[in-house]
C-alpha cells in the first residue's frame, strides 16, 4: 500500500544550520540545539530529545551576532532525530530580521 504525504508547509524551507535554544512553555524546560532548515513560518530543530508535539515553545535562533525570537508550537516529531516548529507569534521586527537572513542565504524563497 502506498502512503501519500501531503505537503502542508506554506513557505519554502532553506537549509541553514544555526544555533537554537528552545524553551517549553509554561514548564520552562530548556534545550540547546541547532536548526536544520528554516522558513518564514517555522523551522526544523535537530535534537535527540524533542519536546512533545503540540507543546508551545519560545525559540531563540542565533545567526552571526543577531538573535531571532518567536513563540511557536511543535507540529511534527521525528523521535530521536528532531522536531518541526511552526512560528505562532513573531513581532514585526523579528520577522523582518528573519526575512533578511533568508534573502542573504541566496536561496529562492
Amino acid at each position: 500500500m502506498s502512503e501519500v504525504i501531503v505537503e502542508r508547509r506554506t513557505a519554502p524551507r532553506i537549509a541553514m544550520v544555526l544555533s537554537a535554544e528552545v524553551v517549553e512553555l509554561p514548564r520552562g524546560a530548556k534545550l540547546s540545539a541547532r536548526t536544520a532548515d528554516i522558513s518564514r513560518t517555522g523551522c526544523y530543530i535537530d535534537t535527540l530529545n524533542p519536546i512533545p508535539a503540540g507543546s508551545q515553545v519560545r525559540i531563540r535562533i542565533t545567526h552571526h551576532d543577531e538573535v531571532f525570537e518567536a513563540v511557536g508550537r511543535v507540529v511534527y516529531l521525528s523521535q530521536g532525530l528532531g522536531m518541526g516548529i511552526a512560528f505562532l507569534a513573531v513581532e514585526a521586527e523579528q520577522q523582518a530580521k528573519l526575512e533578511r537572513w533568508l534573502a542573504e542565504s541566496g536561496a529562492e524563497f
